[in-house]
C-alpha cells in the first residue's frame, strides 16, 4: 500500500464509531413494558457523552446494554466494528467498564479491591502500586482508607474507590452511572478535573448537571425510555432541561394518582 493509500486508511479507520447503537429495543421479561424504546446513536473514541433522563427513563438500561449484564430485545450493538457478542465476556468488560451506583468492596479492603482488577491482568506489581498511587493521589483516597472494608466506609467514600478502581483498569470505555451522587461539591470538582483530563471514553449517567457541564461535550436525553434529544453540549439550556425534567416528573405522578 503507498504511504498516502496508509494514511488516509487511518485517518478513514478513526472515523469509525467506537460504539455503534441501532434500533435497540428492551422490553420485559414478561412483554408488558418498555424500557428502551428504537434508541439509535453512535459513540466516537474520546467521547464525553452525558446521559439525563428522570429516573426510570431508561439511563441505567441502557448502559447495562453496553458490557452486556443486559441484552436488548431487539436492534444491535457493536464495539470497534464487531457485534458485543462477538467479543468474550471477559474481554468486553476490560475494555467498556460499568461502574455502578452503589458500589461494593465484595468483602475486599480498599487495598485489595484497587490491586484486584491489575492482578487478574497479571500487571507486574512494580507498575500496580505505581498506577494505583496515581490514582490515589488524582482522586484523594487517603492512607487511612487502604485497610478498611466498605462497611467501614461512607458512601462517597466508597464511589471514589470504586471510580479509582475502574480508572485504573485503562478500560476503553468507562460507563459511570451516578457517580458523584454522594460526594460533596469539592470532591465532584476534582472527579471532573480527573475525567476531563482522562483519554478514556466516558457516558456518563447523572442528575448532577454541574458534573456534566464541566465534563460533556454532547447529551442524550432520555424519556420514557426513548431518545428525546442528542446535542452537543453547547446547544443545552440547563435551566430549561431542568424544568421540563421536573414538569415530566410531576405528569408522570399525576398519572398515578
Amino acid at each position: 500500500m503507498l504511504e498516502a493509500d496508509s494514511v488516509n486508511a487511518a485517518l478513514f479507520k478513526s472515523k469509525l464509531p467506537q460504539l455503534q447503537i441501532q434500533h435497540v429495543d428492551v422490553v420485559t421479561a414478561l412483554g408488558n413494558q418498555s424500557l428502551l424504546q428504537n434508541i439509535s446513536f453512535e459513540v466516537f473514541a474520546g467521547d464525553r457523552i452525558g446521559i439525563i433522563g428522570a429516573s426510570g427513563s431508561g439511563k441505567t438500561t441502557l448502559l447495562r446494554l453496553l458490557n452486556r449484564l443486559s441484552e436488548p430485545t431487539s436492534g444491535s450493538i457493536t464495539f470497534e466494528q464487531k457485534p458485543l457478542s462477538a467479543w468474550s465476556i471477559l474481554s468486553l468488560r476490560r475494555q467498556i467498564m460499568l461502574v455502578p451506583p452503589e458500589p461494593k468492596l465484595l468483602g475486599m479492603t480498599v487495598q485489595e479491591a484497587l490491586s484486584y482488577p491489575l492482578r487478574l491482568q497479571n500487571i507486574p506489581d512494580q507498575t500496580l502500586q505505581t498506577r494505583i498511587l496515581l490514582w490515589r493521589q488524582r482522586l484523594g483516597i487517603a492512607d487511612e482508607w487502604l485497610n478498611s472494608t466498605e462497611l467501614q466506609l461512607s458512601m462517597g467514600q466508597r464511589q471514589l474507590v470504586n471510580l479509582a478502581r475502574a480508572c485504573l483498569s485503562e478500560p476503553k470505555i468507562c460507563l459511570l452511572d451516578e457517580p458523584t451522587s454522594a460526594l460533596d461539591p469539592g470532591t465532584v470538582e476534582r472527579v471532573a478535573q480527573v475525567l476531563v483530563a482522562s483519554s478514556m471514553t466516558l457516558l456518563i449517567a447523572s442528575h448532577q448537571f454541574e458534573l456534566l457541564a464541566k465534563v460533556c461535550d454532547r447529551i442524550l436525553w432520555l424519556h420514557q425510555g426513548q431518545l428525546y434529544l442528542d446535542v452537543p453540549l453547547t446547544q443545552i439550556n440547563w435551566s430549561e432541561i431542568q424544568a421540563q425534567l421536573v414538569a415530566q416528573a410531576q405528569a408522570e405522578q399525576a398519572e398515578w394518582e
